[in-house]
């Protein structure tokens, strides 16, 4: 596994912080992790990620069918558009829907300020981060439930927003990637609200686990088959693992999706689940495009001073949604 000195030990660090498995945890714990997020100064900014100065950002509740969420919405204090739009006279911005990663039990808004943050600023676009419920507490389907209620909420505002509602995107990483799969899946399904383009950072999107990397990198620094398994047991404890809502990678019906990205990473069990529904897609004639990182682990977004792969795929990122968007 050649990946670099600096990841290796940024991997061993992220171990040792991370305490016992997640199987082994009390809620108490897992609440307790949670809690755990880098603050954006110097020098911490260096290995996360820098929160660029011309965005600013405020919590708001969302209404959805099982009460509220929080938010969090960043917005560009720039003129729109930013930089080279190829002649565009847009004066309203895109929108961008944000679901973190964390195997749905972990994680949380403040943990993707810079990776947020870092999108508005690059696209132009109001960006809406979900605080969506967690697992154990909340398992399947709470988050799908959230994720897509807030989509609609989001796109609701629209004109007070002064955002575009033809021109929305939902992006996420890891399970946040699976449910922005998921959201696309049932925004179609339900004729709204329309979705111009998705962005999926090594997702998770095959719950009967089936890909071969699973098995190839089991023993992957930052996420292993144990790890998989023990989100899985929490989040989705009981039913039909090729349900769509957990398992996008299963829908009978890959057609009539937005535009995607999709990014994965080498060392990664879940690099598979990445390639097959990119090759889905295209095969359902969905435009696609498909970028492995190489040398590097998942989680690649959340740590790039730590990645060989440095801010190339947020700035891919950045380039596909402004393509896709303008």
């Amino acid at each position: 596994m050649s990946l670099p000195r600096r990841t290796l030990a940024f991997c061993a660090a992220i171990d040792r912080l991370s305490g016992p498995p997640l199987s082994q945890k009390s809620l108490a714990q897992i609440r307790r992790t949670r809690r755990l997020q880098p603050p954006h100064t110097f020098p911490f900014s260096l290995l996360f990620g820098a929160v660029p100065r011309d965005v600013r950002w405020h919590d708001e509740q969302a209404l959805t069918r099982s009460g509220s969420i929080r938010v969090r919405r960043y917005l560009p204090t720039t003129p729109y558009p930013p930089g080279p739009w190829g002649g565009s006279s847009r004066a309203q911005r895109p929108l961008v829907l944000y679901f973190h990663g964390g195997g749905w039990v972990q994680g949380g808004v403040s943990g993707f300020d810079s990776v947020c943050a870092q999108v508005a600023s690059g696209v132009g676009a109001v960006v809406v981060s979900v605080d969506y419920r967690l697992a154990p507490e909340h398992p399947f389907p709470a988050a799908v439930e959230d994720a897509f209620d807030a989509t609609s909420w989001a796109v609701a505002r629209a004109e007070s927003w002064q955002v575009d509602p033809a021109r929305v995107a939902v992006m996420g990483d890891s399970a946040g990637a699976n449910l922005a799969a998921v959201v696309s899946q049932l925004a179609r399904d339900a004729g709204g609200p329309p979705i111009a383009a998705q962005v999926l950072a090594y997702p998770g999107l095959d719950g009967t686990l089936s890909s071969p990397s699973v098995v190839a990198l089991a023993d992957a620094p930052i996420l292993t088959r144990r790890a998989i398994d023990d989100f899985v047991d929490r989040y989705y404890p009981t039913g039909d693992r090729r349900d769509p809502r957990f398992s996008p990678l299963h829908a009978p019906d890959l057609s009539r999706l937005p535009r995607t990205l999709v990014q994965t990473a080498e060392y990664d069990p879940l690099r598979d689940d990445g390639l097959r529904y990119a090759r889905a897609l295209s095969e359902a004639g969905v435009a696609v495009r498909y970028t492995e990182y190489r040398d590097v682990p998942h989680g690649f977004l959340s740590f790039p001073g730590a990645a060989a792969c440095g801010d190339a795929p947020l700035r891919e990122i950045v380039r596909e949604l402004r393509d896709a968007l303008r």
